[in-house]
């Protein structure tokens, strides 16, 4: 991973399940298409109308090719048209970040015990 696309969405407070679906089929889609989906993060606490999503790719050259296979996959224009009738996301962007190595996934994993706890 040397490039990560980084989306911020707007969505209606409303339609949080509607965009729950949207971010799923996506599951399936990005990977066909070239790009490396790290996830979809949902509203839980705090404000209720802002999402995220990312994923990851070898260049921007490489976005580019996926883009253009974005465009072509039923699926994925069917997964945009949904959301265009739902009317789900009131705004998107998009910003490309290079992570910092030494900063991935440190400290406990995320359901793991922490240092000192007793089973």
């Amino acid at each position: 991973m040397n490039i990560t696309c980084f989306i911020r969405y707007e969505i209606d407070p409303f339609q949080r399940q509607a965009f729950e679906t949207y971010a799923d089929r996506w599951g399936e889609i990005i990977p066909r298409c070239g790009g490396c989906l790290l996830g979809y993060f949902l509203p839980h606490e705090g404000s209720n109308h802002v999402a995220y999503g990312l994923i990851a790719f070898d260049s921007l050259a490489a976005y580019e090719t996926y883009r253009a296979r974005l465009r072509e996959d039923e699926a994925g224009r069917a997964n945009f048209a949904f959301a265009e009738q739902k009317r789900l996301i009131l705004r998107e962007e998009r910003s490309f970040l290079v992570g910092v190595p030494s900063t991935f996934m440190t400290g406990p994993r995320v359901g793991a015990a922490a240092p000192g706890d007793s089973e």
